[in-house]
């Protein structure tokens, strides 16, 4: 009797905390752009549109997905590449257990020596039950040899022996079902939404599987070699589709576990995308102080924000920090100066290349004591203007009527070595 009520205790338990934990903890996903770097996997060249690698139509699908998954926060998204690089199938598999993600998605394209095969096929973990599909576990993993970190972990497994298949019934049992939930969802999608062939979901002894502990499939998005099929992978709107199929697997999956574990997470459907933003008639400065006071790059004043432009008007020097015709980056900006302490700080609208009606910008390049013939300003530069105020020498050069000519000009100088120079606009 206090056994069973132990038990009965022991379950209320366990479906409580486990309640507890979905209610929490996000639902880690990790999604595996199959090959990278210097394996490119199935590849075919094409007169029309070049060679289609696996590794490409891998990563741009793979981001596909994951692009839409971190829209919902309900969902946390690892990736084992996000560019062409080639992690190893230990880094891509330790990657996901030491992340205790929930569920594992490999991503790769397909190949034959037929060229008439075609078609999506899925595979999860498990002992070999057709031969036919023989030649698909041998090419993913003949990738082990690629790196030595592969070979020792690897190394001992015998696939043909029965303790090797006794250990991973006992490891991947308790995934299978759940692996084969998701690979049929994705497969339906592919058939009833993309309006492809499926050749079904396969159990297989695949190393990128078989050593992690939560459910994992490897889709097999279509075949390299089918001239038709190809094109499909490697354009826009096959990835797209491909991807879309993949996400909403996903999501079901997501909500069938849920109701099965009592989960209470709230599985939301990606937010619409935002309208792209309209550029702003004016390009936007931050203005950041005025000053008497010609700062240097650098400047303890500036408080080290960079891509400063000073200009000087009516003998004030004013520091405008950024340029933008975007209202949204104009927002971040004068948030950027505030909080750098410039508090007064506030936003200058310019009309571009707007042609001044009276006067002209010139540059001035230096103030101070007055400079000799041999000095590197005037060596480099003629046509130098030169005007004493106040015992101090200010030294002007060039003279045009935008201030995008202006800031121009001012990068041209810096080539040649003239730095810390202000963009003066002068009344005439």
């Amino acid at each position: 009797m206090h056994k069973q009520n132990f038990k009965i205790i022991l379950s209320f338990l366990l479906i409580f905390s486990s309640t507890l934990i979905f209610s929490q903890k996000k639902f880690t996903i990790v999604l595996d752009a199959g090959h990278g770097g210097s394996d490119h996997g199935a590849n075919r060249s094409y007169a029309d549109i070049g060679r289609v690698a696996e590794k490409d139509v891998t990563l741009a699908v793979t981001l596909k997905v994951g692009s839409m998954l971190e829209k919902n926060r309900d969902f946390k998204v690892i990736y084992t590449r996000k560019f062409d690089e080639y992690p190893s199938l230990s880094d891509r598999t330790n990657l996901a257990n030491r992340s205790k993600a929930d569920l594992f998605v490999s991503i790769h394209c397909n190949s034959s020596q037929r060229p008439t095969a075609y078609g999506t096929e899925t595979y999860v973990q498990g002992p070999n039950q057709n031969d036919e599909n023989l030649e698909v576990a041998k090419r993913e993993n003949d990738v082990i040899f690629l790196d030595e970190k592969d070979k020792q972990t690897f190394g001992s497994y015998n696939p043909s022996s029965p303790e090797s298949l006794i250990a991973l019934k006992l490891q991947q049992n308790k995934y299978l079902e759940s692996s084969l939930l998701l690979g049929g969802l994705v497969e339906d999608n592919f058939v009833n939404k993309d309006k492809r062939f499926s050749r079904g979901v396969f159990q297989k002894n695949l190393h990128v599987l078989r050593m992690n502990a939560m459910p994992s499939v490897l889709i097999e998005t279509g075949f390299i070699n089918h001239p038709e099929e190809s094109h499909y992978l490697a354009s826009e709107k096959g990835q797209s589709e491909i991807s879309e199929s993949i996400y909403n697997a996903i999501i079901d999956y997501k909500k069938a576990i849920d109701r099965k574990t009592g989960g209470s997470i709230s599985v939301k459907k990606p937010e619409p995308e935002k309208p792209a933003e309209s550029p702003l008639k004016n390009d936007f400065r931050i203005l950041l102080l005025s000053s008497p006071t010609k700062y240097n790059d650098g400047d303890p004043a500036l408080k080290g924000l960079n891509y400063i432009l000073p200009l000087k008007d009516n003998g004030q020097y004013k520091y405008y920090y950024g340029v933008t015709n975007m209202a949204s980056v104009k927002d971040i900006n004068l948030k950027t100066a505030k909080d750098a302490g410039f508090r007064n700080a506030y936003a200058v609208g310019f009309m571009p290349n707007q042609k001044l009606l009276s006067g002209y910008y010139t540059i001035e390049v230096y103030t101070g004591e007055k400079l000799n013939g041999n000095s590197f300003i005037l060596q480099t530069l003629k046509d130098v203007e030169r005007n004493k105020e106040n015992g101090v020498f200010y030294y002007t050069y060039g003279k045009v009527f935008t201030l995008e000519d202006a800031v121009k000009l001012q990068k041209d100088l810096e080539t040649k070595g003239i730095k810390n120079t202000i963009i003066q606009k002068v009344f005439k």
